[in-house]
């Protein structure tokens, strides 16, 4: 029962395995812009029995930071007969794509980036495992043979252009693409970076001199001889060669994802409307037409006051305060005629809105003038009459 209780459990503990890997797997980070070319440094002393060289690579901190660079270092295997795979970065088509590393039995696939020290774009030729003890090779690794004794020296003949170049694919980017034991090895189990690789990046995310928009492609710390021992004395500072790095302007980057937002799409069709010629005639236009749409009924309120006080006039100026709903809109221009009308004419041009208006005087009754009006009317009675 112990026997099978054991192999349930190492089946378990492998089934977790591949799955955070697989998640792990697929984390990645795409930026716009290609990574800095690589820093030339020399490889910290090993520091025991044990530990495997982890070559330093550009990682990305976001818009406001940018890149910074994690520092290459010595790292124990998890476990017995693993080997790292590098990160990588390589253009996924829309930007660059950050390829995490991962500890696995053989060394896969990571961009063809040659990172030096064993890692020359193809597999890795600083050491090996033998009888579940890691071997190193002096020819590439800097090893103290007098305290490390289980060491080869075999000479590395490197095929590949040597250049500092960071990144597979894209503009200026190197051309390697994966074997076909390279894709087999990316099928196999892997386990993601230790806890002390994972802190090791984060103390080079939090250091600002790490930045390549500080350090132009020479960080302070370039290598160090353990994870997360940036101020240990055996810290290797990088070598200033070639142009210095300048981060691009991210300003620049920006205005092309603007026309992705449907938001910035709609407020540019409200900024064109303005511009019709059409569309500006007509806020003009409408507010000197709206008397016609309105009922005329209620504008003898407002007119009331003026025909009362011009009551003495003749008939011949009445028709001048008929409501205008009555006339044709043809007729306006010729209301204003050069010579004044007559009485006998202006009734022929007015003589069906005639009727309506006596309509109106015997709606409205006369006692509605003023007083004076009354007395006037009492008066010329009695001026005219006969004496008996």
């Amino acid at each position: 029962m112990s026997i099978i209780r054991s192999i349930r459990s190492s089946l378990f503990a492998l089934a977790l395995l591949a799955i955070s890997a697989a998640a792990y797997a697929q984390f990645s980070i795409s930026v716009s812009f290609a990574p800095p070319e690589l820093p030339v440094y020399e490889q910290p002393l090993l520091p025991g029995d044990g530990y495997i060289w982890t070559p330093g690579y550009w990682a990305y901190a976001g818009d406001d930071d940018g890149y910074y660079w994690v520092p290459g270092t010595w790292v124990m295997a998890p476990e017995p007969g693993l080997l790292w795979t590098p990160a990588y970065w390589s253009w996924g088509g829309n930007g660059y794509v950050f390829n995490n590393g991962y500890w696995g039995q053989q060394v896969g696939f990571y961009g063809g980036v040659s990172y030096g020290y064993g890692y020359y774009g193809d597999g890795y030729q600083g050491g090996r495992w033998q009888n579940g003890q890691f071997f190193y090779n002096r020819s590439v690794n800097n090893v103290n043979v007098t305290n490390i004794h289980n060491v080869y020296n075999t000479t590395v003949i490197n095929n590949t252009t040597i250049n500092r170049v960071s990144y597979n694919g894209g503009n200026g980017g190197i051309n390697a693409r994966p074997t076909a034991q390279q894709e087999s090895v990316a099928r196999e189990r892997h386990i993601p970076p230790v806890a002390a690789q994972t802190r090791h990046e984060q103390a080079a995310r939090t250091n600002p001199e790490q930045r390549a928009s500080v350090n132009h492609g020479t960080p302070t710390v370039a290598a160090t001889p353990k994870p997360g021992a940036f101020s240990d004395r055996a810290v290797v500072h990088a070598k200033a060669t070639g142009t210095p790095y300048v981060a691009p302007v991210r300003a620049a980057v920006q205005p092309a994802k603007m026309p992705e937002r449907p938001e910035n799409n709609a407020a540019r069709t409200d900024r064109t409307t303005p511009n019709n010629p059409q569309e500006n005639r007509a806020p003009i236009a409408r507010p000197i037409q709206p008397e016609p749409n309105k009922p005329e009924p209620n504008r003898p309120d407002t007119a009331q006051p003026e025909r009362q006080r011009e009551t003495n006039r003749t008939p011949a100026a009445q028709p001048n305060n008929r409501p205008e709903p009555n006339r044709e809109p043809t007729q306006r221009p010729l209301t204003p005629p050069p010579t004044p009308p007559t009485e006998r004419s202006q009734p022929d041009r007015t003589k069906p809105s005639s009727e309506p208006r006596a309509q109106q005087q015997q709606q409205h009754p006369q006692p509605a003038p003023r007083p004076e009006e009354k007395k006037s009317q009492e008066e010329k009675p009695k001026q005219n009459e006969k004496p008996q």
